[in-house]
């Protein structure tokens, strides 16, 4: 029987309030006041789901489990 895992996936998504326009899909979305309280709640909610933090440099960060 093949494996069927979930690996690299994105399972949340934290982003800027100015940059909501930018995001969408079927994932959490986190929208956060700067970029400080960005970088906060994407190391905590990574760290909850066992994933590891992108920033797409743009206003976005990506939780992905890998």
């Amino acid at each position: 029987m093949e494996d069927i895992s979930q690996n690299n996936i994105i399972v949340a998504i934290i982003v800027l309030k100015d940059k909501k326009n930018k995001v969408g899909g079927g994932v959490p979305i986190f929208y956060v006041e700067d970029k400080e309280e960005q970088k906060k709640i994407s190391m905590l909610l990574a760290r909850l789901m066992l994933g590891m933090v992108h920033d797409l440099g743009n206003g976005i960060k990506l939780i992905i489990k890998h």
